[in-house]
């Protein structure tokens, strides 16, 4: 390797080990992590605010010139994160376009790509202003990024996919059939309500989630029946999803203190605690998401079992007498 490609790398490593802070404690690193989350944040604001007239309206250049920065920065974080991505993967520089490709692939940067893409794309097509907006507030979801919870969430939902579509799509069949059964009670009583079974899904829909706005009712004596009977069922057939996802989450929370212990007791078989291993302990407490509470509780247990195992007092630390 040439002294150029060693700097290079040096600093590459340097980039990502900054944008990776989630990753790789640095002090730099959480100050940018926290810029952009205010940035982030500022910039849904904004959105939300340029859909009032007035504001718009009294504001459009200041809007403007705050879009013309928010984008200049996410372009330069995007490119950054492109370029040190191979310090991730631990390719060399020969392998680093296909580490690169792989990564602009990745649902996060995908969605690193969305939130700058439309104000590029608006120099070059007509676009209707609501679109963009919409597109600009996809900005919210890279808060996603910066929060362990929401990535347990992901995981979450990756390992549940299966019985969460399964769950969905026994839903789906009971409003199909609920609508069914509807428009056969009251489409006579309430042609322009329940005229066809496409106009019995919407009153079907809104019934089994449980939120009923009461634009649409049966009026007929077995409707109503058949309602309250498709209410009641809906209430269980709605928390099934929602059932697999908190369980799912639970476990998920659990391996990972489970594995942050495991850790900690294999650093205290010696009975020593250096400052390599809590280094160590730290790096991984912040990769599985655990807080610093949970953290200091395991490691204060484990230091307790290794004081007993080495016959000294859990609580005072003295030798006990045999």
């Amino acid at each position: 390797m040439t002294e150029h490609q060693s700097i290079n790398k040096s600093l590459r490593q340097h980039v990502h080990e900054t944008l990776e802070a989630g990753r790789v404690e640095t002090p730099i690193g959480r100050i940018v992590d926290i810029a952009l989350i205010v940035l982030i944040s500022l910039n849904v604001i904004a959105v939300i605010m340029e859909s009032v007239p007035s504001f718009h309206q009294d504001y459009e250049q200041s809007f403007l010139i705050f879009e013309i920065c928010s984008v200049s920065i996410f372009a330069v974080e995007y490119v950054l994160r492109v370029w040190s991505v191979p310090e991730q993967t631990d390719l060399d520089a020969n392998r680093g376009f296909i580490s690169r490709v792989r990564y602009m692939l990745t649902p996060m940067a995908l969605l690193d790509l969305i939130v700058i893409l439309p104000f590029f794309l608006g120099f070059f097509f007509q676009m209707d202003l609501r679109v963009l907006r919409v597109l600009r507030l996809f900005r919210v979801f890279r808060l996603s990024r910066y929060s362990s919870s929401m990535s347990v969430l992901v995981h979450v939902l990756k390992e549940e996919s299966a019985n969460i579509g399964a769950a969905m799509f026994v839903l789906m069949m009971m409003i199909i059939l609920a609508a069914n059964i509807v428009y056969l009670a009251e489409h006579d009583a309430q042609p322009e309500a329940f005229g066809t079974i496409p106009d019995a899904l919407w009153w079907a829909v809104i019934t089994m989630t449980t939120i009923g706005y009461g634009d649409v009712i049966p009026v007929t004596v077995i409707g109503r029946v058949c309602g309250a009977g498709i209410g009641i069922l809906s209430v269980g057939m709605v928390a099934l999803p929602a059932g697999i996802l908190a369980s799912g989450f639970n476990d998920a929370l659990h391996r990972r203190r489970q594995q942050f212990k495991e850790m900690v007791d294999d650093a205290f078989m010696d009975g020593v605690l250096d400052e390599n291993e809590l280094s160590g302990i730290r790096e991984e407490r912040d990769v599985l998401g655990l807080n610093e509470k949970q953290a200091n509780a395991i490691i204060q247990e484990a230091s307790n079992q290794t004081r007993v195992r080495l016959g000294s007092c859990p609580h005072c630390g003295k030798q006990i007498r045999g």
